[in-house]
């Protein structure tokens, strides 16, 4: 089995702190308590994961239902790994990972997510991620008002 990784730990955190904010700025709510125990242990003794089959069952949920949340795959409908290519230009996984994907835990997923985010070579961290960037400033060059 895969670990969920500190970072993730860290997102599911911040995510269920923003749905149950603490009532009195001191009490967790349940989530939060769960998932602060196990980045509290990680911390302690300097773990960069946690192990997805012995994480306690309360945290785990919680650090599901966050995983819910976030998108599934990161196809962008571009995949050279049917042209042969080891690894998909359009996303970065390898061939084995986008074979595999259905049949993957969610931290296995994550774990994919966290290499190809930190690799940032395919095409989703660059090429269209530029397009991305120049709509978005041509889209707000055009709600601005004209100086003449």
């Amino acid at each position: 089995m895969a670990g969920i990784h500190i970072t993730d730990i860290e997102a599911a955190i911040n995510f269920w702190r923003e749905r149950t904010p603490s009532p009195d700025g001191v009490t967790l709510g349940p989530q939060v308590r769960a998932l602060a125990e196990v980045y509290a242990l990680m911390v302690y003794y300097h773990e960069d994961e946690a192990d997805e089959a012995t994480m306690p069952a309360q945290a785990r949920q919680a650090w599901l239902d966050w995983y819910a949340t976030q998108p599934d795959t990161p196809c962008i409908a571009i995949c050279s790994t049917s042209q042969g290519d080891d690894d998909c230009k359009g996303c970065g996984r390898t061939f084995e990972e986008v074979q595999l994907w259905p049949e993957m835990s969610p931290a296995e997923k994550r774990a994919t997510w966290r290499r190809i985010t930190l690799h940032g070579q395919a095409w989703r961290f660059n090429r269209y991620a530029e397009r991305a960037t120049e709509n978005k400033a041509a889209d707000t060059a055009a709600d601005e008002p004209d100086p003449a």
